[in-house]
C-alpha cells in the first residue's frame, strides 16, 4: 500500500527547521516553511560571520555533559545524530568540514552564506516551499494555524502536522523574539522562563576602567564560579564583561545571581604559572620599579590585567609577593547581573521537558511538535547549539513520521 503524501507546516526557518523540512519532504511529504522574515536563516548567517562553529570534536560522552541537566533529555537525539554525521551533511553540501586546534568544526569557507544557498537549493528540488513575511499568532477557535502578513491581512491554515521550531529569544532582530511564549503558556504548555545564555554579565567597573579598557580583550585566563571552572579569554564592556570563558560557565553564574544577588568569580589571570612560582617572580622586583610596571614584567600581565586586578582588589594592591601572587591566581570579579536577553548568544529556558513525548510531540497538543532553542535547554558555544539545535529538528521529524503513520 502507498504510504500517503500529508501536508506538514513547519514555524520557524532556522536550522532545525530547515533540517527537518529537508527529512520530511525526503519522505515524501508537502512541506511548507512558515518565517516570520523576510528571509531565511537569519541567526544562522550571522553566527557564520564568525566561522560558522557547527560542532565539536570531542569524545561523545564528554560532549554529552556540555547540555547539563538536559543531557539526558537531548541524549537519544544527539546519539542519533551525532557530530559525526552533521560533518558528513556538510560535507554532502559542498561544505568541507574541518576540525580547529580547539576541536571545534567548521567548514573550509568559514562562513555560513556557501552552506545556506546549497541547503537551500535542495530544498527547493525536493518541493519545500518556503513562506516568508508571516508572523504566526497561533491557532484560531476552529483549530487551524493564524499568520498575520505583513500587508497586515490574516492567513489561516491547516495541516495534517505542525512543527514549531522558532528559536529562542535572543537577536531578536533576527526573527527570534520568544513572542511564541505567551501562545502556548495559554493552551497549557508548561514554559520555564526565557533567559539569556551565553552572554555577559554586568560589572561595577572603576571610571578608569570602563573609559581605558573597554573592548579590551583578557587572554588566557581561567574563572572559577563555585566549583566550575572554565578557560579561555573574556572581554572587557563598559558595562561588564563577556566572552567565551564568561559564556561557559553563564548556567552557574547565572544562578548565583538568582540565589544570591550576586555571583563573585575567582579571575586567574596567570593559570600557567603557579602561586610559588609567582611568588618567587614578583620577589625580584628592581629598587624604584613601579608596581605596574613590575607586574608587567615579572608577571607577564597586560595593562588590562593590571587594571582588572586593581578594580578586584578594592584598595592598593598588596606589596608582599606571596599576598600579591594569590590575587593574581584569583582575583574576585562581583557580576550583579545578567545583560539583557537581546544580546545573548543564545537562550535558556522554554517549552519543559514534560510537555513532550520521546518524539518532540506536545503531549496537550497532538500533531504539535517543537524543535530547537524553543525546548529548554541551553549550552555553552563551541558548537553544541548548532548540533542540538539540527539533532533535535531531526528527532522531530522522526516523530512526525511515527505519528502520521499510526494515523494513516
Amino acid at each position: 500500500m502507498e504510504k500517503p503524501i500529508r501536508n506538514i507546516a513547519i514555524i520557524g526557518a532556522g536550522p532545525a527547521g530547515l533540517i527537518a523540512a529537508e527529512r520530511l519532504a525526503g519522505a515524501g511529504h508537502r512541506v511548507t516553511l512558515y518565517e516570520r522574515m523576510a528571509s531565511p536563516a537569519r541567526k544562522f548567517l550571522l553566527a557564520g560571520r564568525g566561522g560558522l562553529n557547527l560542532t565539536h570534536s570531542e569524545p561523545f560522552d564528554v560532549f554529552l555533559r556540555r547540555y547539563r541537566e538536559a543531557s539526558d533529555w537531548l541524549e537519544p537525539a544527539l546519539r542519533a545524530f551525532q557530530p559525526q554525521a552533521l560533518r558528513d551533511w556538510a560535507d554532502g553540501l559542498g561544505a568541507e568540514t574541518f576540525v580547529g586546534s580547539s576541536g571545534r568544526v567548521f567548514p573550509r569557507a568559514m562562513k555560513a552564506s556557501p552552506l545556506l544557498r546549497a541547503w537551500l537549493a535542495r530544498l527547493d528540488a525536493l518541493g519545500v516551499r518556503l513562506a516568508a513575511g508571516r508572523l504566526w499568532t497561533g491557532w484560531n477557535t476552529e483549530g487551524a494555524l493564524t499568520f498575520r502578513l505583513v500587508n497586515g491581512e490574516t492567513e489561516t491554515v491547516r495541516p495534517d502536522a505542525t512543527l514549531l521550531a522558532l528559536g529562542g529569544a535572543s537577536w531578536p532582530r533576527l526573527g527570534s523574539d520568544g513572542g511564541w511564549a505567551p501562545l502556548l503558556a495559554a493552551r497549557g504548555i508548561a514554559i520555564s522562563p526565557l533567559r539569556p545564555a551565553n552572554g555577559g554579565f554586568t560589572v561595577g567597573w572603576s571610571p578608569q576602567m570602563k573609559e581605558r579598557f573597554a573592548g579590551q580583550p583578557l587572554k588566557r585566563i581561567t574563572i572559577r564560579c563555585g566549583d566550575e571552572r572554565a578557560a579561555g579569554e573574556a572581554m572587557i564592556d563598559a558595562e561588564g564583561i563577556e566572552g567565551g570563558a564568561i559564556y561557559a560557565l553563564s548556567s552557574p553564574i547565572r544562578e548565583a545571581i538568582q540565589r544570591e544577588g550576586f555571583a563573585t568569580l575567582a579571575v586567574d589571570l596567570r593559570p600557567d604559572l603557579s602561586a610559588p612560582e609567582l611568588a618567587a617572580r614578583l620577589a625580584r622586583r628592581r629598587k624604584g620599579e613601579t608596581l605596574s610596571n613590575h607586574l608587567r614584567k615579572a608577571a607577564g600581565l597586560a595593562p588590562v590585567a593590571i587594571a582588572l586586578l586593581r578594580d578586584s582588589a578594592g584598595a592598593s594592591l598588596p606589596d608582599e609577593p606571596g599576598a600579591l601572587a594569590a590575587l593574581i591566581k584569583a582575583a574576585p570579579l562581583r557580576l550583579e547581573a545578567p545583560m539583557p536577553i537581546a544580546r545573548a548568544i543564545s537562550t535558556a529556558g522554554g517549552i519543559a521537558r514534560g510537555e513532550c513525548d520521546e518524539g518532540f510531540m506536545l503531549k496537550r497538543l497532538p500533531g504539535v511538535f517543537a524543535a530547537g532553542e524553543m525546548l529548554d535547554w541551553e549550552a555553552p558555544t563551541g558548537g553544541y547549539l548548532l548540533q542540538a539545535s539540527f539533532a533535535t529538528g531531526i528527532a522531530a521529524a522522526a516523530g512526525i513520521e511515527s505519528w502520521l503513520a499510526d494515523r494513516a
